[in-house]
């Protein structure tokens, strides 16, 4: 079914395509990071290069997953997804924040590991390959940033970089540090206030994906003000069954069983209409299926929200 877009302002839509191609830009340069320092970690004996090649395996991973959900969350709806695919982007949402919040948790584990048992650290080497790796991480930042903006998939795959990114940086404070004042324990320390970072960015988003998983009430959106709203609408009796939640970020739908006290089609059909042009006025809610009922075939003692 062709829908309108227009009732959440996409002011600053990115093309689809070019949005792709940037994804998959992204990926690409953070395949070839991830090659070459494997292979610089090989020839110069440096374990942290290739620590920080997997670090950018797994963002080119959580980009790609991110670029299959954007292609996937764009087919259209068909016998199997009646809702569509747009639920797409927020699977992969959740399996890269998911996957953020374990190297999270693993980064505070090496870090105080660390702290415990300090180890020798090559400064200089250190600055060089964070260096470069903080020039592919803000690249990949920079071609994903507009998207993250409108799309929590890509906002969880963006986190990654910009975790890596938050990473490169502290390195290089990190390997000055060591050079100017020998101070070891500068690497671990930062590694823990990056984890914070990492872990408290990604837990907050978690919860928004959680809840539209869940089918849960759109934040910002109250079903007693919505009630409210609808029983006040002339030859509406009550309201009852009531269920809002977002297909995907910018969809949201409301179903409910409506007693009106209109006898005839005409009127019902006008009760009806009043009451959609109100939920979309006041709440944004684009699609809104309603049950009308008769007050003497109403449902009896209903649940006024869920069931």
């Amino acid at each position: 079914m062709p829908h309108d877009h227009s009732h959440h302002g996409h002011h600053h839509h990115v093309d689809p395509d070019a949005g792709d191609r940037a994804v998959g830009t992204a990926v690409g340069i953070n395949i070839l990071l991830t090659v070459a320092e494997i292979v610089g970690g090989i020839l110069s004996g440096s374990v942290a290069l290739i620590a920080d090649a997997v670090h950018n395996l797994s963002d080119a991973i959580s980009l790609a997953i991110a670029w299959a959900a954007r292609k996937i969350g764009r087919r259209p709806t068909d016998t199997t997804m009646t809702f569509g695919y747009k639920r797409a982007e927020l699977v992969a949402a959740l399996i890269n924040l998911t996957t953020l919040i374990v190297i999270g948790l693993y980064l505070v584990y090496e870090a105080v590991e660390r702290l415990i048992t300090p180890t020798e650290v090559t400064g200089w080497l250190m600055i060089a390959v964070s260096g470069f790796a903080l020039v592919v991480d803000l690249a990949t930042a920079w071609l994903t940033y507009r998207l993250s903006k409108e799309s929590v998939n890509i906002r969880a795959a963006f986190l990654h970089n910009l975790a890596d990114a938050l990473g490169s940086v502290a390195v290089i404070i990190t390997g000055f540090l060591i050079i100017e004042f020998g101070w070891t324990w500068a690497d671990p320390v930062a590694t823990l206030l990056i984890a914070g970072y990492i872990l408290w960015m990604s837990v907050t988003e978690l919860r928004g994906v959680i809840r539209m998983l869940m089918l849960g009430t759109p934040p910002g959106i109250d079903p007693d003000k919505v009630i409210e709203t609808m029983e006040n609408i002339d030859g509406v009796a009550s309201v009852h069954h009531l269920h809002i939640w977002q297909i995907s970020e910018h969809v949201t739908s409301l179903e409910a069983h409506v007693v009106v006290t209109a006898q005839d089609l005409g009127t019902l059909a006008r009760i009806k209409s009043a009451v959609r042009d109100a939920l979309k006025d006041g709440f944004g809610i684009g699609h809104v299926t309603l049950d009308a009922e008769i007050s003497e075939h109403a449902c009896l003692d209903p649940a006024q929200i869920g069931s």
